[in-house]
């Protein structure tokens, strides 16, 4: 599989993004240090039962590049932060779509049981629909941890026709049926929907509100934390790189970015452990590899991609609710 999710020092627009020190013009790149740790990103596998014209990480059927994650993996991590006592509040689970993950219902429980909030993104089609494998489990959740689990659903836009462009004919459909299943056992859910449709944000919003609205679903499409709205991302695409004086100049505070409040956990095909990334849309640079432990992880980012300025600086977008 070709690896868009950084290309090449030829392909980037004017040279950018080479030095992790010094931008383009020879300004120091602006860094971010891991100030307020909120969210710890686990990421279940890269296979997804569908694939997306403009997946951030290019899950699909056939990419295997991050292979499942295992219960121990995770209890790993559980581990050190009860020892160092992290201030992580949140777990969360991306993928691939985590509910191929054979093991995806202990993976939720451990964190749950050890009193975190748990985020899982998920597309809501067949892979959360099994019923003896997935949904007896989550029911088994929701009886005992209740509003402790979150549910972000993928829908890319609030019609059919723009959803569908980007996930597959029909995927709206079956996305809703898994909704309204979530919605019938009372889970804890909220959307990630995208702004590449040429549509204002308060535009937007108003198409989910109908959509929440006519579908009973208790989802606030005002709320940035329950319908989070992605900008489009696309690494060739040029984009300012952000100098340390950016930060007076966009009146912003490093503090605001996402990798100053969370770390992703990924486990490599072929590697004998799991390892620390800065972020949840790098997953294959290994410039923004920080480790294998949160310890190791602990230091500051400096924002050499062009997903960093255009999703995290310009967009104001993080995938922590």
């Amino acid at each position: 599989m070709n690896d868009q999710s950084f290309p090449s020092p030829d392909a980037l627009p004017l040279g950018k993004f080479q030095d992790p020190l010094l931008t383009a013009k020879g300004e120091a790149r602006a860094s971010v240090a891991l100030t307020d740790p909120r969210t710890l990103w686990f990421n279940t596998g890269t296979l997804c039962n569908i694939e997306c014209a403009n997946c951030y990480i290019e899950s699909s059927p056939r990419n295997d590049r991050l292979v499942y994650l295992t219960p121990d993996d995770i209890s790993l991590y559980l581990d050190e932060i009860a020892r160092d006592n992290w201030p992580f509040r949140e777990i969360a689970f991306t993928g691939g779509e985590p509910f191929l993950n054979p093991d995806i219902i202990e993976l939720l429980r451990r964190p749950l049981a050890a009193g975190f909030e748990v985020l899982v993104l998920t597309n809501a089609m067949r892979p959360m629909m099994r019923k003896r494998r997935v949904q007896m489990g989550l029911l088994e959740l929701q009886a005992t941890y209740g509003s402790q689990l979150t549910l972000r659903v993928s829908v890319d836009h609030y019609t059919a026709k723009c959803h569908d462009a980007e996930r597959g004919k029909g995927s709206f459909e079956v996305t809703l049926q898994g909704m309204r299943w979530l919605r019938d056992n009372g889970f804890k859910m909220a959307v990630a929907g995208r702004t590449m449709w040429g549509e204002t944000e308060a535009e937007s919003r108003a198409g989910f509100a109908q959509l929440f609205h006519a579908e009973n679903f208790k989802i606030d499409a005002q709320g940035p934390g329950e319908t989070v709205l992605f900008p489009e991302m696309d690494a060739r695409v040029d984009v300012p790189e952000i100098t340390t004086a950016c930060w007076g100049i966009l009146n912003k505070r490093p503090e605001e970015v996402m990798c100053a409040s969370s770390r992703m956990v990924v486990k490599r095909k072929g590697a004998d452990a799991p390892s620390v990334l800065a972020c949840t849309l790098l997953p294959y640079s290994p410039e923004f590899e920080l480790g294998t432990t949160l310890a190791e992880a602990n230091r500051p980012v400096h924002l050499n991609h062009p997903h960093c300025a255009k999703f995290c600086v310009l967009g104001g977008a993080s995938c922590s609710a």
